[in-house]
């Protein structure tokens, strides 16, 4: 595919996943426009910093519906704009005439979908169909967007497949994420919209969100706290790196299904579960120091285990290739880094 003067729609930039790949595809020649609402759900400063990586200056950047331009990156431009926004949405499709969506703007969290669930329904739901009208109106090539291993809910058989049925979620946000496959399931067949969602499993690395395990963990044990061990450690999770991730993405951003099937869905993920324990293991090795552990029972919402079958995506080129240990040792790094730990 020619990247060159291609256009494309990355919302949820100034969002972790959302930051790593406006760099990649900044670096293969896209112009992008990242969109975000930096919502307050944890730390507006990690967002900011993100974006200042990407040459957005803050002032701009906490302006509503303003086009920024990169001091860095002439390739790259941003927005502050709600997906639910019905009004300046539609015009920002209008007048920029985009190539290709990726949607990684949501809201996130599965325990926080038990304290605020309108949040949910407002970016998850409404948001989520506003976008998919603007692709619907303005002939978008490919949407890709995330969904998440949350729809696979208590799921007994192992690995995840997309085969599986995913008709039991276990949190409202699991369950906006299964609406969004459904309703990218009716644009394509209705409009012959090509989408494709992508259900990630648990995603660390550098520049993380701080509500995820690794940083709540290596923050705790840097500053001499415990750390809240769920399930009393009897849990497992699909661990994947970063740059991992965004190259699934990439992959099946340059395979858009044919417009007569025009739906596809794939598992992004390491491959092979990662027990907390040892997790935790691997950051006490990183950090020199071992952690004071509080063990408690499962959570409402949580699952024990995830395990990705990546087998479909494996077959359009994708290898998730970071180990564990490797990964880790990155996040740590940095958060020594960035907190002047």
């Amino acid at each position: 595919m020619n990247q060159e003067n291609k256009k494309i729609l990355v919302t949820g930039s100034a969002g972790f996943i959302g930051f790593y790949l406006s760099k990649a595809l900044l670096n293969l020649g896209y112009k992008v426009i990242g969109l975000d609402n930096i919502n307050d759900y944890y730390d507006i400063n990690l967002k900011y910093n993100r974006l200042k990586e990407l040459g957005i200056n803050r002032e701009e950047a906490e302006e509503f519906n303003f086009l920024a331009q990169s001091s860095i990156e002439e390739n790259f431009k941003f927005i502050r704009l709600n997906l639910e926004d019905r009004e300046n949405l539609p015009q920002l499709f209008k007048k920029q005439n985009f190539d290709y969506v990726v949607n990684l703007a949501a809201q996130a969290g599965v325990r926080y979908s038990l304290e605020n669930p309108m949040a949910y329904v407002d970016s998850n739901l409404v948001g989520f169909v506003n976008i998919l009208e603007c692709c619907r109106h303005n002939n978008i090539k490919h949407f890709v967007y995330a969904s998440s291993s949350s729809v696979y809910g208590e799921n007994e058989k192992i690995p995840f497949s997309e085969n599986d049925q995913v008709d039991h979620p276990v949190s409202l946000y699991a369950a906006t994420k299964k609406a969004n496959e459904l309703m990218a399931h009716t644009y394509s067949h209705l409009y012959h919209l090509p989408t494709s969602g992508l259900r990630f499993f648990t995603v660390y690395g550098p520049w993380g969100r701080p509500d995820m395990a690794p940083m709540l963990f290596v923050d705790a044990i840097t500053n001499n706290r415990e750390i809240k061990v769920f399930n009393n450690g009897e849990m497992s999770r699909d661990f994947t790196f970063i740059e991992d991730i965004v190259q699934g993405i990439i992959i099946t951003l340059h395979h858009p299904c044919n417009k007569n099937i025009a739906y596809q869905l794939f598992n992004i993920g390491n491959g092979s579960p990662v027990s907390l324990m040892y997790f935790i293991e691997c950051i006490e090795n990183s950090l020199g120091v071992k952690a004071k552990k509080n063990m408690l029972p499962m959570q409402p919402g949580d699952v024990p285990r995830t395990w990705a079958d990546t087998t479909s995506l494996n077959q359009l080129g994708y290898r998730s290739t970071t180990p564990i240990e490797e990964g880790i040792q990155q996040f740590v790094e940095w958060f020594k880094g960035y907190y002047k730990k």
